[in-house]
């Protein structure tokens, strides 16, 4: 390079200021990299929304499935129990008893005697009732999955055609100013990467969240499916007692 324009070049970094902050960066940053880091920014924002609704959500219904079983398995009576969380089961647990009993109270009420094959009719009715109730609750609990994985899964390579673009933006500025300068390389290269930063801020936390919950969820629905194993056989017997009547 001739002396003279090494010279200017050197002037001209000294003479233009490039903020360096992550505010900086973004303001610095064309629209095409702007729009990515605004659209990772949000998903990031609501996938942690999402993360401490579903972190309450889960201790919630564990609490109060904790609470629903040690009634449930006190001795009470069955229907004085389905009376105190008739109106109120705000729970997926309260709910498919609630769900379980209901059915056989509607039978119950119309059905003076049960022989052999309307009991087995009815059973049949619980468990389809409360295997209806157990997808009810589970779509419910599942709810912005399909965010929290369309996140993990996305955001690395939304953040990396940022950074493909950024760095499309240095070499094109290497080539109208005819300058291989890292005053004029650096700052392009910084928004290019910041862009994939924030891919990966928004990435791991889905990434985590989602096994994490769908964790938890598998556990809960595991949950279900004994109770209302159980349910449905603490039912069973009591037709087969009133059957021998």
């Amino acid at each position: 390079m001739d002396p003279t324009t090494a010279i200017q070049a050197t002037q001209l970094a000294g003479t233009v200021h490039h903020d360096m902050s992550v505010w900086g960066l973004f303001l610095q940053a064309d629209i095409i990299v702007k729009s990515v880091m605004l659209v990772l920014s949000a998903s990031s924002i609501w996938c942690w929304a999402i993360i401490f609704d579903k972190w309450i959500s889960f201790k919630t219904i564990n609490y109060k499935a904790n609470k629903f079983e040690a009634a449930f398995w006190s001795g009470e009576a069955l229907e004085k129990l389905y009376k105190k969380l008739q109106n109120k089961a705000d729970d997926p647990m309260a709910s498919i008893f609630c769900t379980g009993m209901n059915e056989w109270k509607l039978s119950a009420d119309s059905t003076v005697h049960f022989d052999g094959d309307l009991r087995a009719g009815l059973q049949q009715r619980i468990d389809r009732a409360m295997v209806t109730a157990i997808g009810k609750e589970l779509n419910k609990l599942e709810r912005n999955m399909t965010f929290l994985a369309t996140v993990g899964s996305t955001a690395p390579f939304i953040g990396l055609f940022g950074t493909v673009w950024g760095i499309m933006n240095s070499f094109a500025a290497i080539a109208n100013t005819q300058n291989t300068s890292l005053a004029v390389v650096a700052p392009g290269i910084a928004e290019a990467l910041f862009a994939t930063a924030i891919g990966l801020v928004a990435a791991i936390p889905a990434v985590v969240a989602y096994n994490k919950f769908s964790t938890d969820l598998n556990r809960y629905n595991d949950r279900m499916d004994a109770f209302s194993t159980e349910f449905s056989a603490i039912l069973g017997r009591h037709f087969e007692q009133q059957g021998k009547r």
